[in-house]
């Protein structure tokens, strides 16, 4: 009985070990080739707020994003630091962000800045750590006291100029009026629909002629 126990505990030590290895290698091979300062785009759901918002704003056919992270690499560990709904403005352990995504079906694409423009790296890191804290931006209107997703990169990086704030729409292409689940939205929060006001969103920074496509994750 003494031996089939302790064969029992070694086999359960075993496994622990061998999940272990395996989680260890997954992590390992989603990181490789990653770079200081590469920026993870998340595609975007078919549906609620992040449908809406992609209604409005896509510029590929092809893909779509909803979120958008920078990422960084520290004491040979890579964090992620984004503004989410949940949370806030955060820097997170990449394994977390990536089964975020994961739970959600959407997928995660790396772009990284052209090499003529990496100097801004290290400045927007910097800046994107000191926002850390921040809370959520609900609205959607440009303030000083919280962020979104895209609205978080862009500032990172505004001082060197990567990206560039442009007039928001909020009209469906396909009917020439206001997408009516965000219409709904600015309602239910007695907003005016901030048509024309200076913002971002992924899919405008995910087509600067500065960075490019590296892989998916």
């Amino acid at each position: 009985m003494k031996r089939i126990l302790k064969n029992k505990l070694l086999l359960r030590i075993l496994l622990f070990v061998i999940i272990g290895f395996l989680e260890g290698c997954r992590v390992s091979s989603v990181s490789d080739n990653l770079k200081n300062g590469d920026l993870l785009f998340v595609t975007a759901n078919d549906s609620g707020l992040s449908g809406a918002i992609n209604n409005v704003t896509q510029k590929e056919k092809n893909i779509s994003f909803d979120h958008i992270g920078i990422l960084k690499k520290e004491k040979g560990q890579y964090f992620v630091l984004h503004a989410a709904p949940k949370g806030g403005s955060q820097k997170q352990v990449l394994k977390d962000f990536m089964n975020e995504q994961a739970k959600e079906g959407q997928r995660v694409i790396v772009y990284r800045l052209k090499r003529e423009y990496r100097k801004a790296i290290s400045p927007a890191i910097e800046k994107a750590e000191s926002m850390v804290g921040k809370p959520y931006n609900f609205n959607y209107i440009l303030n000083e006291d919280s962020y979104y997703c895209s609205d978080f990169v862009e500032r990172a990086f505004r001082e060197n100029h990567i990206f560039k704030l442009e007039p928001m729409t909020f009209i469906d292409p396909q009917t020439g009026k206001t997408n009516e689940f965000l219409e709904k939205f600015y309602k239910e929060r007695n907003i005016k629909v901030p048509e024309g006001k200076p913002g971002c969103n992924p899919n405008g920074l995910a087509v600067s002629d500065k960075i490019k496509k590296i892989k998916e994750l």
